[in-house]
């Protein structure tokens, strides 16, 4: 149990109601501590947070009567106006807590819906949280409408009582998500698009992943020279970002920012961020940036691994393709720092970084850029003038890094992957004067 207090506005209480301490799950105190930061992203003035562990959970209520009494005082006390319940509440049970206790009650869904609505920049990020908005909401209108109808005209069969308020507002409901489902199909086909733009010219796509305030945002200003808001906040991020680089050894890629994860992220989030989430699908490379320096680092890698699970990737923490980023590493004292240290050289696709002052950050270039040639080959190919549907078919297909103009013919310095060189070559098999050669 703890007392906090900051210079805001609603007074808030957080309560996190456990029953078992999963070995992999946050402590009770790091999910309060974690609950509490989300509610101040919103600048909501927390002055009392307490773990409370149940027996079991009650239908109506969740909680036991005992509960609700020990905290009544506390609420007036205190003069709280707002309960977050770090947990998933019934609508039957946010309604009768809110009677109980006569304040407003929300749950960890509405309270994460609530800040990605507060941070989301894009027209396709508010689309986004609109539509896990609605979702969550519909749900809901049994709290607002249960004892209002409306009457409306009619014999037989159709007399009597009409269309209920809780039907119209669902109706309602239903067709705003029906519009906001269309324009984020559009959303989605323009994104189809850019992916298959990129592909004429294919950049290999690096994306980074990983828990909320991981220091994603950071690693990803630190490898691209940008800008990218980067604070000590959850969900800093919410709209991906994309930039091009030059790895080391010249090779070009393009990093991707993606909002973060956090335990329990609610599934209407999860669908609705899919479209922005394909990114992650698409991607050459995907880096898992993971705070070390949080106790928690173990349950929060469970975390993001069930998320990628569920965009199907069931199996991406044995690609080769899947790095850990070991983050944070400035804030290790010298035996963790060793410790993580010894556990990079026993596994080559987890690399130790600091994104704060950027040790490690060129190692972590090195790494990617080895990956991606791993899988490519560079080579010239001498084509004569007269050979336009092969030279149209590497601009489409290829990565054309340079062209040579010669009287005769032209000489194209290409990437491509293995798969693309093994099409070429039976292209151009039975053409004259067209020549390969591996660099």
């Amino acid at each position: 149990m703890i007392e906090v207090s900051s210079p805001t506005s609603t007074k808030t209480c957080v309560i996190y109601p456990f029953i078992n301490n999963d070995v992999l799950a946050l402590s009770p105190e790091s999910r309060l501590e974690e609950a509490k930061g989300l509610a101040l992203a919103i600048n909501l003035d927390v002055v009392y947070c307490e773990a409370i562990k149940i027996k079991e959970i009650k239908p109506s209520t969740f909680f036991s009567r005992g509960v609700i009494e020990r905290l009544l005082p506390i609420i007036v006390e205190n003069e709280i106006k707002l309960m977050i319940f770090d947990g998933k509440l019934s609508p039957i049970q946010q309604r009768n807590l809110e009677r109980e206790l006569k304040i407003k009650v929300i749950d960890r869904t509405a309270l994460i819906l609530e800040i990605f609505g507060e941070r989301a920049q894009t027209k396709e990020g508010s689309l986004q949280v609109e539509l896990a908005h609605l979702t969550y909401q519909r749900s809901r209108l049994v709290r607002s409408w249960t004892h209002l109808e409306r009457q409306r005209g009619g014999a037989g069969f159709l007399g009597g009582p009409g269309e209920t308020q809780i039907e119209l507002d669902r109706r309602l409901i239903d067709d705003k998500i029906v519009r906001i489902k269309k324009e984020l199909e559009k959303v989605k086909q323009t994104r189809g698009l850019q992916r298959r733009a990129r592909g004429k010219v294919p950049y290999p796509v690096v994306a980074l992943v990983g828990y909320t305030n991981a220091g994603k945002s950071t690693l990803f200003n630190r490898l691209t020279q940008s800008d990218v808001m980067a604070a000590d906040m959850l969900f800093a991020t919410l709209d991906p970002t994309m930039r091009k680089v030059k790895l080391p050894a010249g090779t070009e890629v393009i990093f991707s920012d993606t909002v973060g994860f956090i335990s329990d992220l609610p599934h209407e989030l999860v669908m609705a961020f899919r479209a922005t989430l394909e990114e992650v699908l698409a991607a050459d490379i995907i880096l898992h940036v993971r705070d070390v320096a949080n106790s928690n680092h173990a349950a929060q890698r469970k975390d993001v691994l069930d998320v990628l699970e569920s965009l199907g990737l069931s199996e991406i923490k044995h690609a080769a393709n899947y790095f850990e980023v070991l983050n944070k590493a400035d804030l290790l004292d010298e035996s963790e720092y060793a410790h993580w240290q010894e556990k990079t050289l026993r596994h080559s696709r987890q690399i130790l970084v600091s994104a704060e002052n950027g040790d490690g950050c060129n190692k972590l270039l090195q790494a990617i850029e080895a990956q991606i040639n791993a899988d490519h080959i560079n080579c010239y190919v001498s084509l004569p003038f007269s050979a336009g549907k092969i030279a149209a078919w590497l601009h489409e297909h290829t990565q054309v890094m340079n062209i040579e103009n010669l009287e005769k013919d032209n000489i194209y310095s290409v990437r491509l992957s293995c798969e693309q060189f093994n099409r070429l070559q039976h292209m151009t098999q039975n053409l004259e004067n067209i020549h390969i050669r591996k660099i």
